[in-house]
């Protein structure tokens, strides 16, 4: 025995609702990260569509150019413009809904997702751990700032050395 298919609703009928725990269930936090991500992927390629008219856009200063032709891309790029300023008022309600959903969780350090090899189970630990596993890494994070001044500091004097170096040879060229 089959069932007849569903008969597609009438043009102008509008859809039929959704039930609430469904359609609940549609938008979790995953869905708009996702969504977010697919609208940032947008408000990139309208952006550089919006360089590429500019890019080809005549100014009217002079030299001869069709003015259709420039009408036409004008139009385009305020079309362009209008649709990037609905994508990002629609990225600004997935990140307020985003953040909204995730108000209440209790953050969990990220060291305390990834698995070890060694591990026979995921098992959280208590407060006191994650408190060190906190001050461990802040003390990394100092440690890093560090490191990457030390680094600026070696780069500015093999620069110096490098420009000494330029100076010296420069004059043993004018010399010979």
């Amino acid at each position: 025995m089959t069932t007849p298919p569903l008969a597609p609703p009438f043009v102008g009928q509008p859809p039929p609702p959704l039930p609430q725990a469904q359609a609940a269930r549609d938008v979790n936090t995953a869905s708009l990260c996702r969504i977010g991500q697919e609208t940032v992927q947008d408000i990139v390629l309208r952006t550089m569509e919006i360089f590429q008219l500019l890019r080809n856009m005549q100014l009217p200063n002079g030299v001869t150019y069709n003015p259709n032709t420039h009408q036409d891309r004008l139009g385009k790029l305020q079309e362009h413009l209008r649709m990037l300023s609905v994508l990002f008022k629609k990225l600004k309600l997935v990140f307020d809904k985003c953040n909204e959903n995730c108000a209440g969780l209790d953050p969990i350090p990220p060291e305390l997702l990834i698995p070890f090899v060694e591990d026979d189970g995921p098992k959280l630990e208590d407060r006191s751990t994650s408190r060190t596993t906190a001050e461990e890494r802040r003390e990394i994070l100092e440690v890093n700032k560090k490191l990457r001044q030390k680094n600026q500091q070696l780069k500015q004097v093999m620069d110096q050395l490098r420009n000494l170096i330029w100076e010296i040879n420069s004059m043993l060229a004018v010399k010979s």
